[in-house]
Parts: structure tokens; sequence; C-alpha cells
């Protein structure tokens, strides 16, 4: 049985939702000076350590030339090195710098209350309807 939609379009809703939430997210990540391009090749990083440019690429879900802007940048600022890997010289190793860990572990912080600010209000049964919610939207939105 199909449901006469009540209102706007579920996927302009949530499109609109998740600009501002990610604008907002933007902003409290720059405000502790990092940003979510960073946030994410830091988290990248943290979990495997070091990693090349091709697995970050992957894990960050972008392009290979869009994560090179991001590392140059980073690299610029102190935040990470990069280098050949001397087993296969095709290969860049990227590693964090004591600055990008002090990054990581601020921006940490940052995302850990911006996760309290959004879940403010919301009981353990709605944050539980929400993620079904969440996983049958993508679910839907793979079916053609």
């Amino acid at each position: 049985m199909t449901v006469r939609p009540s209102g706007p379009p579920i996927g302009l809703r949530l499109s609109g939702t998740a600009r501002q939430v990610g604008r907002a997210f933007d902003d409290a990540l720059a405000r502790a000076g990092g940003s979510t391009p960073a946030w994410q090749v830091l988290v990248s990083l943290k979990s495997r350590k070091l990693g090349n440019q091709r697995e970050l690429a992957e894990a960050m879900g972008i392009q290979g030339a869009t994560l090179t802007h991001h590392l140059n940048t980073m690299e610029r600022d102190g935040l990470l090195t990069r280098r050949r890997d001397p087993d296969n010289r095709r290969v860049h190793v990227v590693e964090l710098t004591e600055e990008g860990e002090r990054l990581f572990h601020r921006l940490r912080e940052v995302v850990t209350a911006f996760d309290r600010q959004l879940r403010a209000g919301l009981g353990e049964e709605e944050l539980a309807a929400f993620e079904r919610v969440l996983a049958r939207l993508l679910e839907n939105s793979r079916q053609r």
C-alpha cells in the first residue's frame, strides 16, 4: 500500500536538513581550526596510523584529485607528511605530525559536543527509530 505524501518530498527535506547540519558542523570545526575534509582525513589516518593516498580517498569516498587538494593544504599547515613508499615508489604514504595529532584531539572534542547537541532531547527509542529510518531511506535510494 502506497502512502500519499503529506508534506514536502522526503528528499527535499532531507537535503535541506543535511545542508543546515553540515554548515553548523563545518562552522564548529572551523572555530577549532579544522574543517570537515580535514576531520575526515584525520579520522582515516588515526584508524590506520598511516596509509596511502588511494586508500584514504576510498575511505573518504572522494576522488584522488580532491584528496590531493586537501592533503596539500594539510601538509602546508604542518598537520601531516607524505613520503614515497620505499617498496613502491608510485605510492605516497601519509602520516600525521604532532600538530596533526593535536588537531585531531581538539576536533574530536568539538565533534563529540556537536553530536551531543544534535542528540539533545531525543530518547533512546527515538534515536533507534531514526537509525532505522535512515537505513531504510538509504536502501530505498539504491533501488531503481
